[in-house]
């Protein structure tokens, strides 16, 4: 059988060389590439039906990425030993391509469409998570789906003072800025990525380098398409009916009471209800049997009449739709300790978005353990976000956690990670839950801010506090007008063309996560939106620092007391002992938790305890075990009776170290019996008087402590 093999590659520079090939697996599929980098090779492939659903008004897009752990050789974890539900890992993934891939999709096409992107075979050194938005654009374009792409995806990452793409895992643990950007030939869709405090102007360099990379990309699978047969030409559709009549009845009835109530600055529920009587009056005046038949489109025209009312009212008045300014950000009030048994709690409350956070501080044993086939690591600190409905005066069901709460979560913890401090300086496994008790706009910001304070009121020393924002912006091609709007309701981010959280301390940014619905967006107006981000985030920033300036001097009385420190590598059998005899007995003895862990060749103590007293008492034995004090000849000593024979007693002079207590230095007097003396764990006072010349074993004596009897000649 002769296979229609079609191959393309990107030289990214450095020896660093991307395969594109397509026409050899999973054929049936409508659209089907293995992109490889070094021997990390994934399959993307896509799918979308030929009709679609009845009045259907959106496009049932469906992205989702696995990693095979074949793919590096692992069984997987568990009972079942097969791939189970995605990670948090893979589902960031899915957003990072699905929020590429969505806006690139013709607005009329309504098809169900999945788009599967297969980790088959790692090496552990390529990342595959930068490959996934080339892979599955480039199944979307040797196929015949309606696309307005191509369209790619890169990491881009600044390593001691360069931009560098693709890097590989080692190569990013260097980097001060790690980002993921997603883009066509012409424009930036997709931003999203951590840094160390950088500057408006530093971001900006990182996207520019990773756009230049892009351009290429696109250039590639345009290639690639024009060889493949079946990508051209696309295939026909008719996923919309229309009634221009109605649309145009449906603008000239409303337009003008969608801009006038847009005006009126009335809030969330109100605004909503009012729009919903607007729309009802045009339809309760239309023949039944009519408003029935096209009730699809009816919801259709309307929501475009809003829209437009409500964009134009922003683009030629600079009005919202709660009164503000285009930079005025909503009122805002904080709180911090306000739930009395948590180790730390902040309310964030900022217009009519809240969040409600919390703070656990944690052992080693609550480090959250990762297995997947590319990591197997630990994780010291994790963030929650949880979205119930009632938020959002909803009643829906629960169903777990969605790919939009692992998202938002992952972002407020990216924004806080870089602050937080050293594992030296606070040994505690961190974890920030975010309950959203109130949505109208960015409650992934909230939740920074929220986290920021719970920490500081749980007494975690951070570097310094961090604040977030989300921007909006409006605009109008044909005229070349634009609003960028910052600390956007959440009507004006699905309203408008733009989303974009900025997150950072008063030195620099930490994270950010971007969103473009727009064909295209310049650099100019980006770098706008950045500074226009900054002179808010800083004004959030000082409401937090005015509920509270720095951390709390120590934790809550009630968290957990935790003291870490390095000890010598082959001091570690020592302090577990035989069969961890000694370990147990420390724990037993002071009623503390003692966890070792040996990392890159040096050995690590965490002692935890509800108590300051145990602590010391772990500390102590511990320490020396590992750090032994010298023995000093003459001074006096406490210590246990380890065993008892019939020539004297074994004594625990230090923690392992024992010496000899001869049954001759017992006492004064003569004793005969060991046993009658002294028995086992007794604690005594002796003296150190000296040691054996032979063998080097201390000598004791009970006897130089006590007064000598007079004679009874005397």
């Amino acid at each position: 059988m002769k296979l229609d093999i079609h191959q393309k590659t990107i030289d990214l520079g450095d020896g660093k060389v991307i395969h594109i090939e397509t026409g050899k697996l999973a054929k049936q599929a409508h659209g089907s590439v293995v992109v490889r980098m070094g021997d990390t090779m994934l399959l993307a492939t896509v799918v979308a039906d030929e009709e679609a659903g009845e009045n259907v008004d959106f496009l049932p897009l469906t992205v989702d990425y696995r990693e095979k752990y074949a793919s590096t050789g692992k069984f997987p974890g568990g009972f079942f030993k097969r791939e189970a539900r995605p990670s948090d890992n893979e589902v960031l993934t899915m957003r990072l391509v699905d929020r590429a891939l969505r806006p690139r999709f013709p607005e009329d096409f309504h098809a169900n469409t999945q788009v599967q992107i297969q980790l088959m075979s790692s090496d552990g050194i390529e990342m595959p998570d930068a490959l996934c938005g080339l892979a599955a654009s480039a199944a979307i374009a040797v196929s015949d789906i309606p696309f307005n792409g191509p369209i790619s995806e890169v990491r881009v990452a600044r390593i001691n003072g360069t931009m560098v793409i693709n890097p590989t895992s080692v190569e990013l643990e260097s980097a001060d800025i790690d980002m993921m950007v997603a883009g066509s030939a012409d424009s930036i869709i997709m931003v999203e990525g951590e840094m160390s405090e950088v500057s408006e102007a530093e971001m900006v360099e990182a996207i520019q380098a990773a756009h230049s990379a892009i351009k290429v990309h696109c250039q590639v699978q345009t290639e690639l398409a024009a060889a493949v047969k079946k990508s051209e030409p696309k295939r026909t559709y008719e996923h919309e009916r229309h009634d221009l009549d109605l649309k145009q009845s449906i603008h000239d009835n409303m337009y003008q009471a969608f801009y006038d109530l847009a005006k009126a600055n009335v809030e969330k529920a109100e605004r909503k209800a009012r729009f919903k009587e607007i729309k009802s009056a045009f339809v309760d005046q239309m023949d039944p049997a009519e408003a029935a038949d096209k009730s699809y489109m009816i919801s259709q025209y309307v929501k475009s009449a809003q829209k437009s009312a409500i964009r134009n009212l922003l683009l030629d008045e600079g009005i919202r739709l709660d009164g503000r300014s285009t930079t005025d950000i909503r009122p805002i009030w904080a709180e911090v300790g306000y739930l009395p048994t948590t180790h730390g709690s902040a309310i964030f409350t900022r217009g009519e978005t809240q969040s409600l956070t919390t703070l656990t501080l944690g052992t080693k044993m609550d480090e959250q353990r990762v297995d997947s086939p590319l990591l197997e690591k630990t994780e010291k600190f994790l963030l929650h976000y949880n979205f119930p409905p009632f938020s959002t005066g909803e009643a829906r069901p629960l169903r777990g956690v969605s790919r939009r709460e692992v998202g938002h979560g992952n972002l407020a913890l990216r924004a806080l990670k870089p602050v937080l401090p050293s594992t030296e300086d606070c040994p505690y496994t961190i974890r920030l839950v975010s309950e959203i008790l109130e949505s109208n706009g960015s409650s992934s910001m909230a939740t920074v801010c929220a986290g920021c304070l719970a920490l500081m009121d749980g007494g975690v020393q951070i570097k310094a506090p961090v604040s977030g924002i989300a921007m909006g912006l409006v605009t109008d091609p044909e005229s070349g007008k634009y609003r960028i709007l910052s600390d956007i309701l959440g009507d004006e981010d699905h309203l408008g063309d733009m989303d974009f959280k900025v997150t950072g301390t008063s030195e620099g940014i930490t994270a950010c996560q971007m969103d473009i619905k727009v064909k295209g967006l310049s650099m100019e107006v980006l770098t706008e939106a950045l500074n226009q981000a900054k002179e808010g985030r800083l004004h959030i920033l000082s409401k937090i620092v005015e509920t509270m300036a720095k951390p709390n001097d120590d934790y809550k009385p009630h968290a957990p007391r935790i003291v870490a420190f390095e000890i010598p590598t082959d001091t570690i059998g020592a302090v577990i002992g035989p069969g961890g005899k000694i370990i147990q007995e420390i724990q037993a003895t002071t009623e503390a938790t003692i966890s070792i862990d040996e990392v890159d060749g040096k050995g690590y103590v965490q002692i935890s305890a509800t108590n300051k007293a145990s602590i010391d008492a772990a500390v102590s034995r511990v320490k020396n075990i590992c750090f032994p004090p010298t023995i000093e000849i003459g001074e006096t000593y406490e210590g246990k009776i380890k065993t008892v024979v019939a020539y004297g007693a074994f004594v625990e002079i230090l923690p392992g170290q024992d010496g000899l207590l001869h049954i001759s230095e017992y006492g004064w007097e003569r004793v005969e019996n060991s046993s009658d003396v002294f028995t086992e764990g007794e604690l005594i006072k002796f003296k150190v008087t000296g040691r054996d010349p032979k063998t080097g074993k201390v000598k004791l004596s009970r006897k130089a402590l006590l007064p000598r009897p007079e004679r009874k000649d005397a």
